[in-house]
């Protein structure tokens, strides 16, 4: 019995011990296969981080983005990826035990965010630029992911003590002189602390835990509206075609305009027709010369109903819901409005100091175009038209009363101001007020054959930046002109990093038989786009935060705007202004014309512009919800012109349902002011220029040291005080525009 009991207990330990070994095998065998997943897993990221352009350097001149290497499917894993990075830089900083510094709390979070900056700079400039439905779904996915990731940036509490210590410990030595000349930070050390201070103190830092949720919920579903709000303007443009098929009913245009429409027609496998589009080098001439007069309605109908359509674009209720979340937004803050919140960061401060510009330049104005418009009615009466003038004849009429005030016609100044001479001239004017070189280089990316690339340089041969231009219409592209970064300027010494900027326009296309031919209109907005274009390209600021154009919105348009003052100097035209055939310069009869009329037709150009920037504010001086809720958009816009006495053969230049300033994102909303704003600016300090040679060097040194140069890291008036010595006065302009 015992050896048969030792003989179980023997094999019940056999099996025990078998048992084990089978399951310590299985174990290790698992332990093994995860390890060999994780670091298959590993190499998958890696594999897939070496094929994306996004995880290294590009290796091409300069670091430009290199765009034939970039896939679709490379944005998602670097916005991903991109954002657990900077995260995780954050989460450092905020937790860090060191006492906080302007060094490891304000410096490192200017520095982090690298590879998120890379990605987002590409995407959203191609999403701008060079969109497809691909660029649009993948937005749609990574915008609420980007605002939350802000959101926990903003309302991270112990990264906005570390920055409030560091603000607190400012002011008081501010308030200690000794001290202060020992301890207290640099004029750009303190322009940092101060934007990072107030923007978390606007991102809702300060609010308690509930509100704090709100807001994260607000910025989520904003961060939608905005790029639908777009969207659905792009999509209405797209939509909308006006094919003619007689040729009959192009009476009065231009050949060159006849040539583009039938180009338009062929690339729309509509050959022998014509097509004329929302673009505005294809509407604009055709309300300024086309004899037809329902056919002009026609296509000016179709444009100020852009987001207007009762259909699957339709605006009115996204207008709605973002005002209502953008009040809500500011009520959490504090503010009684959202124009409150948005103007308190501005030079302007509040919405009365902006209404009280707006109410004196309209007073101005309004007189003014109702004369031209008894003017413009003359006219059709004279040519016995038997027409009441409505908005959609201004333009056509306008050129008629040009013609026989001046003896000048817009078409035939066209043929001077071919786009390669416009883009001679601009550089021509950089090289002799700043120095500047710009050298065309082929050997540089490019994201679409359209776009050019141009090496700036010093006149020593320094490089100073890379600028691309892309100046032609396209379905994937919206409308309007800007400027963008792929890479701002920051750092010093060593560590300085040169930008990439972006011009972006829509301007009149080379046909088969001229090259791109350009209005006055376009020639200005080349001017002032290459203008915001200096403001980054010239940038020498330490910090990512404040260099550029990262400056208070009513400022940022100064160093555009007051590049459009050289565009018709007469020494300018000079310059440029060469036929394309013969190369010969603008004839001084031509310039005389130029300078005749160019106060023409400025009470309808101030007045459209003042009636949208005033229906812009309108709307964010609402100061309840309620009130939202029940508004009627269209009837809202009536009636604010109504208010203003706003002529009926005029419209706001933007109308609410494809107004992009205001509603299309933050940057302008309540603030499509800041350009007449500027031009206070522009204007007063054009006259330094004026005063001592339109290309005195000494001028223009001054202005880049003082303004351009300078990004954010002072304030504004100061800047502008170092560079005028004395507050801008409103007088140049009133002289300007013949308001005075």
């Amino acid at each position: 019995m015992q050896d048969a009991a030792l003989f179980t207990f023997e094999y019940s330990l056999h099996l025990l011990f078998q048992t084990q070994k089978r399951i310590m095998m299985k174990k290790t065998f698992f332990i093994l296969l995860a390890v060999s997943l994780f670091f298959s897993a590993c190499n998958t990221k890696q594999n897939k981080m070496a094929d994306n352009p996004f995880f290294a350097e590009y290796g091409t001149p300069f670091e430009v983005p290199d765009f034939s290497k970039i896939k679709t499917s490379d944005y998602i894993p670097a916005f991903e990826e991109g954002i657990k990075e900077h995260a995780a830089e954050i989460d450092a900083i905020a937790n860090n035990e060191a006492a906080p510094t302007f060094e490891n709390t304000l410096e490192a979070m200017d520095k982090s965010g690298a590879l998120l900056d890379r990605v987002s700079s590409v995407f959203y400039n191609q999403f701008s630029a060079n969109t497809n439905d691909e660029l649009k779904a993948i937005n749609k996915e990574i915008a609420p992911k980007l605002a939350a990731h802000s959101d926990n940036i903003n309302l991270n509490a112990k990264l906005f003590e570390r920055v409030k210590t560091i603000y607190d410990e400012q002011k008081e030595l501010n308030m200690t002189t000794e001290a202060k000349n020992e301890q207290a930070l640099n004029t750009e050390q303190t322009a940092l602390l101060d934007k990072v201070y107030n923007g978390f103190v606007r991102g809702g830092a300060n609010l308690n835990d509930e509100d704090q949720a709100k807001m994260r919920e607000i910025n989520g579903k904003l961060a939608l509206l905005y790029p639908q709000f777009g969207e659905n303007v792009v999509n209405d443009r797209i939509a909308y075609k006006l094919v003619i098929d007689n040729e009959k009913d192009l009476s009065g245009l231009p050949e060159s305009v006849k040539d583009a429409a039938a180009e338009a027609a062929t690339e729309a496998g509509m050959e022998g027709k014509w097509v004329f589009t929302l673009d505005k080098p294809s509407w604009i001439p055709f309300l300024q010369y086309a004899d037809n007069r329902e056919l002009r309605k026609e296509i000016y109908t179709a444009w100020m109903n852009q987001g207007n359509n009762n259909n699957a674009n339709d605006n009115k209720e996204n207008i709605k819901e973002i005002l209502k979340l953008r009040l809500q937004k500011a009520q959490l803050l504090g503010y009684k409005t959202f124009a409150d919140y948005a103007i308190d960061n501005n030079m302007a401060k509040t919405p009365e100091n902006v209404m009280t510009l707006l109410t004196k330049l309209w007073d101005a104005a309004l007189p003014m175009t109702k004369q031209e418009a008894k003017e413009l009615q003359a006219i059709a009466d004279k040519e016995g038209d038997h027409i009441i003038l409505e908005s959609w004849d201004w333009w056509y009429y306008t050129e008629k009363l040009r013609k026989e005030k001046y003896a000048l016609e817009e078409s035939e100044l066209r043929p001077y101001f071919s786009l390669a001479n416009v883009q001679a001239g601009a550089y021509e004017l950089v090289h002799r007020i700043y120095g500047l070189k710009m050298i065309r280089r082929s050997d540089i990316p490019v994201y679409h054959e359209d776009v050019e690339a141009w090496e700036v340089q010093e006149e020593n041969g320094d490089h100073v930046g890379i600028l691309l231009v892309d100046y032609f219409p396209r379905a994937s592209k919206r409308g309007g002109a800007w400027m963008s970064s792929y890479r701002k300027q920051m750092g010093a010494g060593d560590d300085f990093v040169s930008p990439v900027i972006v011009n972006v326009g829509n301007f009149t296309k080379p046909t088969a038989n001229e090259p791109s031919l350009l209005s006055i209109d376009e020639v200005q907005t080349l001017f002032h786009e290459f203008g915001h274009g200096l403001h980054g390209l010239l940038s020498n600021v330490k910090y990512n935060t404040i260099s550029g154009t990262s400056v208070k919105r009513d400022f940022v348009e100064l160093p555009s705007q007051i590049m459009e003052n050289w565009a018709l100097e007469p020494e300018m035209l000079k310059i440029y202004a060469k036929h394309y055939k013969t190369g010969e310069a603008i004839p001084d009869e031509l310039i005389a014309k130029i300078q005749k009329s160019s106060q023409f037709n400025q009470g309808f150009i101030t007045t459209e512009y003042l009636a949208a920037s005033l229906l812009d504010i309108k709307y964010h001086m609402i100061d309840n919800v309620e009130d939202i809720d029940n508004l009627d958009v269209l009837a809202f816009e009536k009636q604010t012109m109504s208010d203003l006495g706003l002529i009926d053969e005029i419209i706001p230049r933007y109308r609410s349902t494809y107004f992009n300033h205001s509603f299309g994102g933050e940057g302008y909303s309540a603030g499509y002011y800041v350009y007449i704003w500027a031009a206070v600016l522009d204007s007063d300090a054009y006259q330094a220029f004026v005063e001592n040679g339109i290309f005195d060097r000494a001028t223009g040194d001054s202005f880049r040291k003082n303004v351009i140069s300078k990004g954010g890291s002072d304030e504004p008036m100061t800047l502008y005080k170092n560079f005028r010595g004395a507050d801008p006065s409103i007088e140049p302009l009133l002289k300007k525009r013949g308001l005075k």
